[in-house]
């Protein structure tokens, strides 16, 4: 199986600019190369921060753009989307019996668990009793299928500082949610906004830079969040009964390649 995992577009209405980019434009650019490259993949699982104030144009705008993507997409949310208005933007996403927007997405290689860390009015990361509740009993009904997480914050630090500081505060839940199950492959996330790869409590973990903003690797800002111009990018993944690969994908980049006999030429050339 292929898919392809899309992080923080951080949208805001069309027209505006947000760190001296245009969100609207990167992610059309992002959908454009999907098209373009990626058009045998399954889905598209797109890991929060839909819009950066949760407002309900930045929303019909983030809509106009999936209109044009031609895979399936399922939609998580982070700490910049307003839970109400989101789903009033996208009332078809499907929500747990409490309201938070967690589901269960089947695949031919497993299910995909999207989860929701979002605590209202904050920017730091939450996952209570409650959804952690949901979480196990979900693991539980599937233990003998492979199971991929999603999710907006990082259930554990990075050492990044700034990120840390608005990660999920109280790891409790989580941690004994996922205790004792062996059949979670790989956990993708968001937030950071970052290209970081690793493993946590035995699952691999990936997640990298969204389609607008980066964060630098600053390991001693706290208090705010650092904003870079690094490429945009979206990841590529393949799932096969041995293995999970992630591959990272710049996709504004324009490095040039080294001469193949008719002079320099670029990747998408």
């Amino acid at each position: 199986m292929k898919f392809i995992h899309v992080t923080d577009p951080h949208l805001v209405p069309a027209g505006q600019r947000l760190f001296d980019l245009d969100p609207v434009a990167r992610l059309d650019a992002c959908v454009a190369d999907i098209n373009a490259h990626h058009g045998d993949a399954d889905l598209c699982v797109i890991t929060g921060d839909l819009a950066d104030r949760g407002e309900a144009a930045a929303y019909g705008d983030f809509r106009r753009c999936l209109d044009r993507l031609e895979l399936p997409w399922h939609l998580l949310v982070g700490n910049h989307d307003a839970r109400g208005t989101f789903r009033r933007a996208f009332p078809e996403t499907a929500v747990d019996r409490d309201g938070f927007v967690q589901s269960v997405v089947e695949t031919a290689v497993g299910d995909f668990l999207l989860l929701d860390t979002v605590a209202e009015g904050t920017h730091a990361g939450a996952y209570c009793p409650v959804r952690a509740a949901w979480l196990r009993a979900r693991l539980e009904e599937r233990r003998d299928r492979d199971v991929y997480l999603f999710m907006h914050h990082p259930p554990f630090d990075l050492h990044i500082p700034c990120l840390d500081d608005i990660g999920i505060l109280d790891k409790g839940p989580i941690e004994g949610a996922v205790a004792g199950f062996s059949h979670i492959r790989h956990l993708f996330f968001g937030h950071a906004h970052r290209p970081i790869a690793g493993s946590w409590r035995g699952i691999p973990f990936t997640t990298m830079r969204g389609t607008n903003h980066g964060v630098p690797f600053d390991l001693t800002t706290r208090g705010q969040v650092p904003k870079s111009h690094e490429p945009p990018a979206y990841a590529v993944a393949w799932i096969d009964d041995d293995r999970v690969v992630v591959h990272f994908h710049d996709y504004l980049d324009r490095t040039t390649l080294v001469p193949d006999g008719e002079g320099f030429r670029y990747l998408d050339s």
